[in-house]
């Protein structure tokens, strides 16, 4: 599973891009109506300026005590995110992950954003395999009595 090319790991996203001008509370309510964890934030459509996640919501609005009425995404969002290509691997998204000390990387290919990828994305699929390697065992288990 971890030399698994990041491609292999989007799924059908559609991505939430926000202005940098959008007030932290607007990002939210998108937020929460998409049931998305985090936002692009670009003045055009497929670059990428930063990236605002639930955890920035959580450090950098709320317990700063920041107005999320009148707070822009850019004065709180991650500039400059660490970011990966579809052609490298999960273990690769882990390691920087690790190292970034975050759980979101924008996937990027020639400066345009393709889609992200989180935590839960390779934990879900860790799980699958996990589940299936049980069913095997059941069956063989099953068939040996």
């Amino acid at each position: 599973m971890p030399n698994r090319r990041i491609q292999q790991v989007l799924r059908n996203q559609h991505l939430l891009h926000l202005a940098p001008t959008v007030t932290v509370r607007e990002a939210a309510r998108q937020m929460a109506g998409r049931h998305v964890a985090a936002v692009i934030v670009t003045e055009q459509r497929d670059t990428l300026d930063g990236i605002f996640t639930e955890r920035d919501l959580l450090d950098r609005v709320v317990a700063a005590g920041l107005d999320p009425d009148t707070t822009p995404l850019g004065q709180v969002m991650t500039q400059n995110p660490a970011t990966i290509s579809p052609s490298e691997t999960v273990r690769d998204a882990l390691d920087i992950m690790d190292a970034k000390g975050v759980r979101h990387l924008p996937v990027v290919v020639d400066g345009r954003v393709l889609g992200v990828v989180s935590m839960r994305d390779f934990v879900g699929d860790e799980v699958a395999v996990l589940d299936r390697l049980h069913e095997i065992e059941d069956q063989y288990a099953e068939h040996m009595r």
